[in-house]
């Protein structure tokens, strides 16, 4: 079978953008290594690859923990240029094993353990995955890319997260890539000890690595322990829509896909040893995100148990630690590479709903629901 598309709404929607599109120029065909790539952006990744540079090579490892799901990549699976391995990254021998076999001359780091309240309760697996395997990675691709020669051309792109550098007020500016780290809470401290490793590799054995930080991503395939997927999936149910503390905590969004053209953008025209802020430049509060949320579920869906969905919204403790805001000023990425983010917030939102309350098959496959706001 030939690679399965994209849903039609997904199909639909990448078409309306394409026109405007500044896509990396083409690149030598590579082989990439994806960790994470069962995940929510690992997921949205590998389909945006397979569209966008059908020419390259993936191989997929991922643990397959609660928040990874093999049946997200079901279409690829007999596309002859994706490989998938059941695996963890701290495992070494596995991961110089898919180096060496596959020639990889590419790894995109996504896999982590992500969720700030499970962080909070348990930050055990946080620091062995976000922290320890990184290393393992990082370090299996040091002697690879010796045994390799080498190569120029060859990279590490390390796929990180905003909360490294703390919280700000509302009259402070965006994080920049200058901005010194300040993380609050374990996950936030373990994706920083990762960031570290890897400029530390590049400055020590001149490694050609990258770093990107990004903002807050939404969209199809995100575990509904996260904020938008949450309200959503409550909000088809009845459920309370638990926010925490007054609500207004701030965050920057970023479409998932607006994400994954980063990544191509910054893969193919950053420079090693730089990282790169990635944001959506669309900051709003959690109680008037999950209020918008309730608007478009009042419209979007048609058997709703309770109309209008607003009353649905719960103000729960907030949790320990918990940041006030983020931003992200993503001016290098954009003047380095020509990236811009093509969705706006209001019509990404309408999509990841709308895919949503089509794809009730795909969230009724998952028990765990947890918040995330």
């Amino acid at each position: 079978m030939a690679f399965a598309p994209l849903d039609m709404l997904q199909q639909s929607s990448l078409a309306s953008l394409d026109a405007a599109d500044s896509s990396p120029s083409s690149t030598p065909c590579r082989t990439i290594l994806v960790t994470g790539g069962a995940g929510f952006i690992g997921t949205n990744f590998v389909y945006y690859w397979v569209k966008h540079h059908p020419g390259d090579r993936l191989i997929v490892l991922d643990a397959l923990t609660y928040a990874g799901c093999r049946h997200n990549l079901s279409p690829l699976e007999e596309n002859a240029s994706i490989t998938f391995a059941h695996g963890n990254i701290c495992d070494r021998p596995l991961v110089e094993k898919l180096l060496a076999s596959e020639n990889v001359d590419t790894l995109i780091h996504f896999a982590a353990e992500s969720h700030v309240d499970r962080s909070i309760a348990a930050p055990d697996a946080f620091i062995r995955t976000n922290v320890v395997g990184t290393y393992t990675v990082l370090d299996a691709f040091r002697h690879h890319w010796n045994h390799r020669g080498q190569p120029a051309g060859d990279r590490f792109v390390h796929i990180s997260t905003d909360e490294v550098y703390g919280s700000l007020s509302l009259t402070d500016p965006p994080f920049t890539e200058t901005t010194a780290y300040a993380p609050n809470s374990p996950y936030s401290a373990s994706k920083a000890g990762g960031d570290h490793l890897v400029r530390a590799y590049f400055k020590t054995y001149n490694l050609p690595t990258l770093i990107t930080n990004c903002s807050n991503n939404y969209g199809p395939y995100q575990y509904p322990e996260k904020l938008i997927p949450l309200m959503t999936m409550n909000g088809l149910h009845g459920k309370p829509l638990p926010v925490y503390g007054d609500g207004r905590n701030v965050r920057d969004w970023i479409y998932v896909e607006d994400h994954c053209r980063a990544i191509d953008s910054i893969l193919n025209k950053g420079k090693p040893g730089e990282a790169y802020n990635i944001g959506g430049e669309t900051e709003i509060a959690n109680i008037d995100l999950v209020r918008l949320i309730c608007k478009h579920l009042d419209e979007m869906a048609i058997a709703l148990p309770v109309r209008p969905v607003e009353q649905l919204i719960t103000f729960v403790e907030d949790r320990p630690g918990h940041d006030f805001r983020y931003a992200m000023d993503a001016t290098k990425l954009r003047t380095t590479t020509g990236w811009r983010p093509l969705y706006s917030f209001e019509h990404g939102l309408r999509e990841t709903i709308q895919w949503y309350v089509d794809h009730s098959n795909w969230w009724k496959r998952l028990s765990e629901i947890k918040t995330d706001v």
